[in-house]
C-alpha cells in the first residue's frame, strides 16, 4: 500500500499541472475544471494497478480525464462551455498580429460549430501538443484512425473558415509546424 500511495503522489507531482490545465481548457469555470482533476486522480487511485509507469501515465490520465469530462458535460450545453477559454485562446494566438488578418470572433464561432469530436481531437493537438500517437492512446483509437479523423478534422475546419470567408496566410498557423501531424 504504501509503494502504491509513493507511485501515485509521484505521478500527481509530474502530471497535476498538464491534467489541471487539459480541464480548465474545457470547462466552463475553475470550480468545474478542480472536480475534474479532483476525480481523475479518485479514479488513478482506485485504479493504480492500470496506471502505466513514465509517459504513458500522463497519456492514460488524459484518457480518464476525457471519460471524466464526458460524464460532467452530461446535461451542460457543450458548447457554451468552451465559449470563453476559445476566445481568448484565439485572441492570444492571433490578436497580436495585425497584418495576419484573422477574424478572432469569426474563427471561435467557426470552431464552435464544429462537432464534438473534431474539436476535441484539433484540441488535444494545439492545446496539449499531441502527436498521433499520443492522442490514438488518449482516444483509444489506432494511430491511422486519428491521422483519417484528424485530416477530415482539419478539412472540416478550413472549409468552414472558407465559407466564412477568413482568411489569413496560411492555414497551417492555426497549429505550429513542428507539431503538424
Amino acid at each position: 500500500m504504501g509503494d502504491e500511495r509513493a507511485r501515485l503522489e509521484a505521478v500527481y507531482r509530474e502530471t497535476y499541472g498538464q491534467i489541471t490545465a487539459y480541464a480548465a481548457r474545457r470547462c466552463h469555470s475553475p470550480q468545474d475544471a478542480a472536480d475534474v482533476v479532483a476525480e481523475t486522480f479518485a479514479i488513478a487511485w482506485r485504479r493504480i494497478g492500470e496506471l502505466p509507469d513514465g509517459e504513458e501515465a500522463t497519456l492514460w490520465l488524459y484518457g480518464v480525464a476525457r471519460k471524466v469530462l464526458a460524464n460532467h458535460y452530461r446535461g451542460e450545453v457543450r458548447r457554451q462551455a468552451l465559449s470563453v477559454e476559445l476566445d481568448a485562446e484565439m485572441a492570444d494566438l492571433y490578436g497580436a498580429s495585425p497584418d495576419s488578418g484573422v477574424e478572432v470572433k469569426a474563427i471561435a464561432q467557426i470552431f464552435r460549430a464544429l462537432p464534438d469530436d473534431d474539436r476535441e481531437l484539433l484540441s488535444l493537438v494545439a492545446w496539449e501538443c499531441l502527436d498521433r500517437q499520443e492522442i490514438a492512446t488518449v482516444l483509444g483509437l489506432s494511430r491511422n484512425a486519428v491521422r483519417i479523423r484528424l485530416h477530415r478534422a482539419r478539412r472540416r475546419f478550413a472549409r468552414a473558415l472558407a465559407e466564412a470567408d477568413v482568411r489569413f496566410r496560411s492555414e497551417s498557423r492555426l497549429i505550429p509546424a513542428e507539431r503538424q501531424l
